[in-house]
């Protein structure tokens, strides 16, 4: 079962990193110093979608984590 969940959390990790990288948008490194632009806007379509599944996927490896450390105990 423990084996499971490291092939689980290893997939979803993945999947989570994937869906960061591609929610970010060509800032560069002047957007980590905010000299972006700072309008605000709303998400809307695809990029609604993906944020949706970012926060799932994320609340997902949260519980899975959990979940491995309990059994390991």
């Amino acid at each position: 079962m423990s084996t499971y969940l490291q092939i689980a959390q290893i997939l979803v990790a993945a999947v989570l990193i994937l869906a960061v990288l591609l929610q970010v948008k060509g800032g560069g490194l002047g957007g980590v110093f905010g000299s972006e632009g700072s309008v605000y806007r709303t998400r809307r379509g695809i990029e609604k979608t993906l944020f949706q599944l970012t926060i799932i996927l994320s609340i997902l490896f949260v519980l899975i984590s959990v979940a491995s450390v309990r059994l390991a105990v």
